[in-house]
């Protein structure tokens, strides 16, 4: 019988892991390399397209979207397919790993040839490597590609596989609990996960959104100023819930004493990403509030 890992301690490392994971798409190596790239750097989305999507070879706007799920579709449209224009997905790829290697050594300094690094990263591989990615299509396509070598950089797509194997699996709780992409905003923002403001930040009208809180309204999910219900933050609970234990199997792969070890050791990376001043204060993800 496999170990049962409390939702909690799930939840708290992936809190620790997506820093780490996020710095690529702030991080001023990785918009050089997308400069050289030909991509345009005025704005993040071309290259967070490219660089989270390439995994996947020259999928189309409509795989795109179906995947990322919270963006909408006009957005996507934007700048897929037109990202594998401007270079080829293994092009973008090599990138990829030379912006996170250029990154990790600006932000992590000696800490990249620590052998705490090392050892982190060996824990993280081996989860990363129990993770079924059956139904995970983001998860299935960053573990078919080949391991680095450097453990800063095993460390990273250790935690890339992570955190998509979590955010596939989350994609199947909402659609359990009967929200669409929209939806699943409109209901995150009702209970403070972020503002309707950040939540903007995924190309939704005013209209779409105004219809979705209609819509969640209807069901008996918010209130007329657009707060949760009880019965909407039960619902959200309800998609947080599933969604841990959906994430929780891959962790299994090293005991409670690995477990407490992998915490110790990635909290001063966790430190030195925040403390670096890329990252927003306030994200999509509900990390802090919910």
């Amino acid at each position: 019988m496999s170990e049962t890992i409390e939702p909690g301690r799930v939840r708290q490392l992936w809190h620790l892991l997506e820093p780490l994971h996020a710095l690529l798409y702030y991080a001023p190596e990785a918009f050089e390399e997308a400069a050289a790239l030909g991509y345009k750097t005025d704005e993040r989305w071309p290259s967070y397209f490219a660089w989270r999507a390439a995994p996947l070879g020259a999928a189309g706007a409509g795989r795109v979207t179906s995947a990322f799920y919270s963006f909408s579709p006009e957005m996507v449209g934007q700048y897929v397919p037109a990202v594998w224009e401007a270079a080829a997905p293994g092009e973008v790829l090599d990138a990829r790993t030379r912006a996170v290697d250029r990154a990790y050594r600006q932000i992590f300094g000696d800490k990249v040839h620590a052998p705490e690094t090392a050892e982190a990263a060996g824990l993280l591989r081996r989860v990363a490597e129990a993770a079924n990615a059956a139904g995970r299509p983001l998860a299935a396509a960053n573990a078919e590609l080949p391991w680095p070598h450097e453990p800063h950089l095993v460390l990273w797509q250790a935690t890339t596989i992570l955190r998509e194997h979590r955010g596939d699996g989350h994609l199947a709780a909402l659609l359990t609990e009967g929200l669409d992409p929209v939806e699943a905003l409109v209901s995150f923002a009702a209970v403070g996960a972020a503002s309707t403001a950040t939540f903007a930040s995924r190309g939704w009208s005013e209209r779409e959104w105004a219809a979705a809180r209609e819509r969640l309204a209807a069901r008996g999910l918010l209130e007329a100023d657009g707060t949760a219900t009880e019965a909407g933050r039960a619902l959200r609970a309800e998609v947080e819930r599933v969604t841990d234990e959906l994430a929780a199997a891959p962790w299994a792969a090293l005991d409670a004493g690995e477990r407490d070890r992998l915490n110790g050791l990635l909290g001063p990376l966790w430190v030195d990403a925040l403390g670096s001043g890329l990252l927003p204060g306030e994200n999509t993800l509900g990390i802090g509030k919910v």
